[in-house]
């Protein structure tokens, strides 16, 4: 699921006046794909990289708050120092 946009506070979500469907109109919803079956289904394709592995690690909550503090792409960030790390290893 999408975030809000950055540019939109909650306060503007909040004034949208939605109103909410009628009866009529919920009964006449159908999934996308019943009326649009030549919409094909979004499948990722094979990985043109290694495959990594997902593992659940208990890391410090400082270390974690410094790391989602640099915004997307923290995960990566930890992978690529740790990898940088296991290289040096190598090469001693």
């Amino acid at each position: 699921m999408k975030k809000h946009s950055a540019k939109i506070n909650k306060a503007d979500w909040d004034a949208v006046d939605s109103p909410p469907l009628a009866d009529e109109m919920l009964a006449k919803m159908q999934p996308v794909n019943e009326n649009h079956p030549d919409i094909p289904k979004r499948v990722r394709g094979q990985q043109k990289e290694p495959v990594k592995v997902p593992v659940s690690i208990r890391l410090d909550p400082d270390v974690v708050d410094y790391f989602k503090s640099s915004g997307k792409g923290w995960h990566t960030k930890i992978n690529d120092i740790l990898s940088a790390y296991v290289k040096k290893q190598d090469e001693e």
